[in-house]
């Protein structure tokens, strides 16, 4: 890949046919400036991709800062800020500082959140995807800004990212439900056009298919967690006739809502559960879980980052990081009645 020399103040400045200096107004203080030079400049700016830097002291060379911008999902979810945590502890020990912005998991706001960031030339763009198209990072790309896809690959974009084995974590989890002699195993996630939950959902399915139950559709609810309460979701799954014996949640929020619906059920302490991500007390309450280390994903991620901008050519890559069953007790219930495939 070819790296194209970013555009200058005075490349904008050539463009719209004005001064330098009318530029720098335009992005500082630019009610003193006409309307109609405001758009031509502007118009310049869009067109070679120039991006105001605000944080001009702090360059380092090659135009870009010391400074790494990581766009993410929700501050409430743990999953998140221990990813957040990883990324800041190995950008510490090279001398880079961390920028953080979030998406609150909003597809509408990625690219607003991503530009905001960009525009303080950070050094790198690390960002966990949830619009449906990554595209309009391609031109930031070839001007030279490393963008690494944290915990499911960019779309429309070609771009390296940090993945986990969701495929293989809910696969092995629903073989250990399987060896215990559950045959009605439910799924309870995030719709599976999401890349992990896909990836998750397909594991499940696979494990199920080797044990000759294909139909798994009735024992699956595929609910987008942010407008369908998760316990919602479950209560109806458990409530229903052939209803599952266990239960693999597909995410944290979910594994939550799960306890929330067994408890209102009274089948808290009977149905075998399994959730993917671990929580903060999952131990306590004796839940076991598909596990992983976030951290740790969030230090590769840092020092693939900090890789590509040393070299910024090279084949893109996706590495998958480890997942594991952890048992706790909730995941090792047999069945509370005779199952029937």
């Amino acid at each position: 890949m070819t790296v194209q020399q970013r555009a200058t103040l005075d490349d904008v400045a050539r463009l719209a046919g004005v001064s330098a200096k009318t530029v720098s107004r335009v992005f500082s203080n630019r009610e003193v400036v006409a309307p109609e030079t405001v758009e031509r400049v502007l118009a310049a700016a869009k067109r070679l991709r120039f991006r105001p830097n605000s944080l001009a002291r702090s360059l380092r060379r090659g135009g870009a800062t010391n400074t790494i911008g990581f766009v993410m999902g929700e501050f409430g979810n743990p999953f998140y800020y221990k990813v957040a945590a990883g990324i800041e502890q190995e950008l510490a020990a090279n001398g880079y500082a961390l920028l953080v912005a979030t998406t609150d998991d909003t597809p509408d706001g990625e690219e607003r959140v991503v530009d905001a960031l960009l525009a303080q030339r950070v050094g790198a763009l690390l960002l966990i995807p949830v619009a449906d198209d990554q595209s309009y990072l391609e031109g930031e790309r070839h001007l030279g800004t490393p963008v690494i896809a944290i915990d499911r690959p960019a779309r429309n974009l070609v771009a390296d990212a940090l993945v986990l084995e969701n495929r293989r974590g809910a696969y092995e989890a629903t073989r250990r439900l399987l060896e215990l002699g559950h045959r009605r195993i439910g799924y309870a996630c995030n719709p599976a056009a999401v890349y992990t939950q896909g990836e998750r959902v397909a594991g499940y399915r696979a494990a199920m298919a080797e044990a000759g139950v294909h139909d798994t559709a009735r024992w699956e609810r595929l609910v987008d967690d942010r407008t369908v309460a998760p316990e919602q979701t479950v209560l109806e799954l458990i409530s229903g006739d052939d209803a599952p014996t266990a239960l693999i949640t597909g995410n944290n929020r979910m594994t939550i809502g799960a306890l929330r619906a067994l408890t209102a059920h009274g089948d808290a302490d009977a149905m075998a559960l399994i959730g993917f991500d671990d929580f903060d007390t999952a131990d306590v309450m004796g839940i076991s879980v598909i596990s992983y280390d976030p951290v740790e994903l969030g230090r590769d991620a840092a020092r693939l980052a900090l890789e590509r901008i040393e070299e910024p050519t090279g084949f893109t890559r996706q590495v998958e990081l480890p997942t594991w069953l952890v048992e706790r007790g909730s995941g090792e219930r047999p069945p509370a009645e005779p199952s029937h495939g």
